[in-house]
């Protein structure tokens, strides 16, 4: 890729140096800003930008890497060439590990210092690129995006936006399905200034139990049969990152042992090694299982559980921030507006009061949903309730209702009792009738006093 229109600054106190430099540059086609000292050099680079900065390592007053030092403090990613005489090598080497690119020696040999400026200039372009892609991905994940009025979702996020800053630090995000806990997890791992291929979300419910050791952790060839060819996990791939392990709940006895360790030892080994990694990446975890039971019921570590419960933050659902709901649709309809490119006018008032006093079970994920097929449906008219794809409203009362109820238990033996099914009956009945006592009560046809009680 050619570089040739880049602006260089030249930054010597040897004027015979410094003009042959400046010729060499100017013939090659770079624009050249010259300055004889340190103070002149920084003076010039907050006025004007460059691409590159190439600098004499020993001046009178402000030396090479003083002045890199400096100048990097006003822009950070600016990369400097350091020009030095022969038998400053042993500096020049040390200028490197404090933050140059390269060195070439003086007098100049024009091949050699064509191709350090060529490598230069693609280093700078790349990470000029990755501090863009940075921002990009940073405006785009960050908790400014998610969609709030609600107090209790401010609260959630005030807690989330303080721990992102700990980037060691093992957090647990619970909430129902649906609710936007990897869209917090993005948030989190961008905020700490994580690169989009540094997030690795993992579904422990999908993968099946006998790869998912290895998915994480990475295999060597031969460490089991069909294992003909070494793989890398997800932990290798969230290096400097964030690993999302979704449905924590559903991760097997065994290997919640081996994460365990992970977390408190920082380390880990691929199947079939005995060779140790360093484990450095946030681990996030998220369920929409209740792990406290789980603990109590066996099937899930107690020891594992405390340890990822360092920072636990709860999701709530959709209908406990019903004042978001408005929010939400209109950033959703503006979404489609973009993707499917046509004008979608908006929504009904009656359409909006449905989508209002509907519970949402499955969140905000069953709220896109449905605005996306409803927006599919419409073109340039308002949407209205008969495009909404929800559930039929119950029957009014005293009519034949043909659906059924479906509450399903799992207990172990010593937890089976009568008083244990009442209460679990009347956790679901509160659940399916979004936290409303009186419907949940009616529900179950029993009095509400009683229910309270």
């Amino acid at each position: 890729m050619s570089h040739h229109n880049s602006r260089i600054l030249i930054v010597d106190d040897d004027k015979v140096s410094l003009l042959m430099l400046k010729k060499h540059l100017l013939r090659q086609g770079y624009e050249v800003f010259c300055a004889d000292n340190g103070q002149v050099a920084l003076s010039l680079l907050g006025k004007q930008w460059v691409n590159l900065v190439i600098t004499d390592l020993i001046m009178p007053g402000m030396d090479g890497v003083q002045l890199m030092h400096a100048a990097k403090a006003l822009h950070p990613a600016l990369p400097f060439i350091l020009y030095t005489a022969q038998g400053s090598i042993e500096s020049a080497v040390s200028a490197i590990k404090q933050g140059a690119i390269d060195y070439i020696e003086k007098p100049f040999h024009p091949q050699t210092l064509d191709v350090v400026l060529q490598r230069t200039l693609e280093f700078g372009r790349l990470s000029n690129e990755n501090e863009q892609l940075r921002e990009h991905f940073r405006e785009q994940f960050s908790f400014h995006n998610i969609v709030t009025q609600s107090p209790v979702m401010h609260q959630t996020l005030e807690l989330a936006a303080r721990v992102a800053a700990s980037p060691k630090t093992t957090i647990s995000l619970t909430g129902e399905s649906g609710v936007g806990k990897e869209v917090m997890a993005r948030a989190i791992h961008f905020t700490s200034n994580g690169l989009p291929a540094s997030f690795v979300p993992v579904n422990c419910a999908s993968i099946p139990e006998a790869l998912l050791e290895s998915e994480l952790f990475g295999h060597v060839r031969g460490a089991f049969t069909g294992a003909e060819r070494e793989r890398e996990g997800k932990f290798s791939l969230a290096r400097g990152g964030t690993i999302l392990l979704d449905e924590i709940g559903d991760m097997p006895l065994p290997l919640q042992a081996k994460l365990l360790r992970v977390l408190e030892e920082r380390t880990y080994e691929k199947v079939g090694s005995n060779t140790s990694m360093q484990a450095d990446f946030r681990v996030i975890v998220a369920t929409h299982r209740n792990l406290a039971e789980m603990v109590r019921q066996g099937t899930f570590r107690e020891d594992l559980f405390h340890r990822i419960n360092v920072v636990p933050i709860v999701i709530p659902p959709l209908r406990e921030r019903k004042e978001d709901i408005p929010l939400l649709v209109e950033f959703f309809l503006n979404l489609f507006r973009k993707h499917q490119g046509k004008p979608l006018p908006g929504i009904s008032k009656k359409a909006m009061d449905l989508i209002v006093s509907y519970s949402w079970p499955g969140n905000i994920r069953e709220l896109r949903n449905v605005l996306e097929y409803a927006a599919l449906l419409t073109s340039d008219e308002l949407i209205r309730p008969e495009h909404l794809r929800l559930p039929a409203a119950p029957s009014p009362a005293g009519t034949a209702q043909t659906d059924t109820i479906d509450f399903h238990l799992s207990l172990s033996p010593q937890d089976l009792s009568l008083e244990t099914l009442t209460m679990k009956i009347m956790e679901m009945a509160l659940q399916r009738c979004g936290g409303n006592k009186s419907k949940a009560a009616a529900l179950l046809k029993v009095n509400r006093k009683k229910f309270y009680r």
